[in-house]
C-alpha cells in the first residue's frame, strides 16, 4: 500500500508541476504577444515599403525604357560602290538597274551579282536560281 500511496503522491505532484509549467507558458505567450504582434507590425510595414521601393524603381526603369526607344534611329550611312576596269567606270546602282533590266521573271526577292571584268560578264544570281548574265 505505501508503495501505491507513494506513486499517488508522485503522480499527483507531477501533474501539478504540469498544471504550473502550463501557466506559466500561457503568461508567457500572453507577454509575448504584444511583442509579436509589433514585430509583426513592423516586418509588414518594411515589407511594404520595399515593395512601394521596388514598385517605384521598376517605373522608372520602365520610363527610362520608353525615353530611349523614343529617340530617333541613328542615320544609316549612304554607300557607293564603283568598280573600275580598263579605264571603265560602273556603279553599283547600275549594274542593279542593268539585272532588274535583263531579269523578265517574277519579283526579285532576293538579287545577287558576280562581276567577272576580265570576262566583261555579270553573272546573276535571283531568289537562289541561276539567272543568266549580260555585259558590263
Amino acid at each position: 500500500m505505501k508503495k501505491e500511496s507513494a506513486v499517488k503522491t508522485v503522480a499527483k505532484k507531477t501533474v501539478e508541476k504540469a498544471a504550473a509549467a502550463e501557466k506559466a507558458a500561457e503568461k508567457a505567450v500572453e507577454k509575448a504577444a504584444p511583442a509579436v504582434k509589433s514585430a509583426a507590425k513592423t516586418t509588414a510595414k518594411k515589407a511594404a515599403t520595399a515593395t512601394k521601393t521596388a514598385a517605384a524603381k521598376t517605373t522608372k526603369a520602365a520610363a527610362a525604357k520608353t525615353a530611349a526607344a523614343k529617340k530617333p534611329a541613328a542615320k544609316k550611312a549612304t554607300v557607293t560602290a564603283v568598280l573600275q576596269y580598263a579605264g571603265k567606270e560602273v556603279s553599283y546602282d547600275e549594274l542593279v538597274a542593268k539585272a532588274r533590266g535583263a531579269w523578265n521573271g517574277e519579283a526579285i526577292q532576293e538579287l545577287a551579282l558576280y562581276v567577272k571584268p576580265e570576262e566583261e560578264k555579270v553573272y546573276m544570281v535571283v531568289n537562289g536560281q541561276e539567272a543568266g548574265s549580260f555585259d558590263l
